[in-house]
């Protein structure tokens, strides 16, 4: 047993670069179909209008801007450049949005699921950063 255990141990380790690189990569992905919807979807976001935000009218529509977040802040999120503000970005745009859309608390009533793994993913990558599998790593020398 404890042969096994100290197996799965070293297999962990082993894996770590890889499977951080595809939390990143394949959650930023999804995060793009989210703003291509909002964009190019059945119903596309107008840029301008729309709707308050937090009870204030602020002339441009807040889910056109969610959509840009989602579909070019997600594409470079996918690549791993500039990583830290846009994952800090994307993680405070889906506390916005489970605060706004899904008010209620419990996340299987309400339909915020995404918007709180969402958070999670990106408050994650946001404090580990991108990984050396990345363009932060390969141009700055971050990871």
């Amino acid at each position: 047993m404890n042969a096994l255990l100290k197996s799965l141990d070293t297999a962990a380790l082993k894996s770590q670069t890889f499977a951080w690189a595809l939390l990143r990569i394949l959650s930023s992905a999804m995060f793009m179909t989210h703003g291509y919807a909002k964009l190019f979807g059945e119903r596309p976001q107008a840029m301008m209008g729309g709707m308050d935000f937090f009870g204030i009218n602020l002339g441009i529509n807040m889910l056109w801007i969610a959509a840009i977040i989602e579909l070019f802040g997600g594409a470079l999120l996918v690549l791993g450049i500039f990583t830290r503000p846009l994952s800090l970005l994307a993680a405070t745009l889906m506390v916005m949005a489970y605060l706004s859309a899904h008010a209620a608390w419990f996340p299987t009533l309400n339909n915020g699921e995404l918007a709180a793994m969402y958070f999670m993913v990106y408050l994650a990558i946001f404090a580990k950063g991108a990984g050396p599998i990345s363009l932060d790593a390969k141009l700055f020398g971050k990871s």
